[in-house]
């Protein structure tokens, strides 16, 4: 059986914690879940790029790029790389670009926006921090399951086929 964000919050709403409905869906994939990696950093996508270019092993990313409007945190090329090196989805407190192109790659990929502007590469951040954003603190470490009704985090895995 496979289960639904609506599921997961009906049978561990004491467990997790739910994301503000900010983010739209552009990726292929919208519905992806797996142990989660993070990323602080601000207009500068230096430590995406490395993340998404190293073994994903079945993982998802969260990106919080401080709620940025003005640059995208994430393309086309950087997508595709994800997806090759195995990694689930993409949770970015930020914009994405080449929005097209992200529809058709075999990845998650959630952002609050799209913006055509590309980060500068000042190699700027924070790797495996936590982060808050959109009501919630998220801990690397931690299980995000997303679909097309929204996120929820868990501190543990919930052995939910997704």
């Amino acid at each position: 059986m496979t289960y639904s964000v609506p599921d997961i919050c009906d049978d561990f709403i004491e467990e997790i914690s739910v994301l503000e409905p900010l983010f739209s869906d552009f990726g292929a994939k919208k519905k992806f879940s797996g142990e989660i990696v993070t990323v602080k950093c601000f207009e500068d996508n230096s430590l995406v790029r490395d993340a998404v270019k190293s073994p994903g092993r079945g993982r998802v990313l969260v990106v919080d790029g401080g709620g940025s409007l003005r640059h995208a945190l994430l393309g086309d090329l950087l997508a595709a790389a994800a997806a090759e090196n195995g990694w689930q989805g993409l949770l970015i407190n930020g914009c994405v670009r080449d929005v097209e192109i992200l529809a058709t790659i075999d990845l998650g990929v959630k952002a609050l926006n799209c913006h055509p502007v590309k980060t500068a590469k000042r190699g700027e951040g924070q790797l495996d921090v936590n982060v808050t954003f959109a009501g919630a603190t998220v801990r690397p470490g931690a299980f995000l399951y997303a679909d097309s009704n929204g996120v929820v985090v868990a501190a543990r895995d919930l052995n939910m086929s997704f």
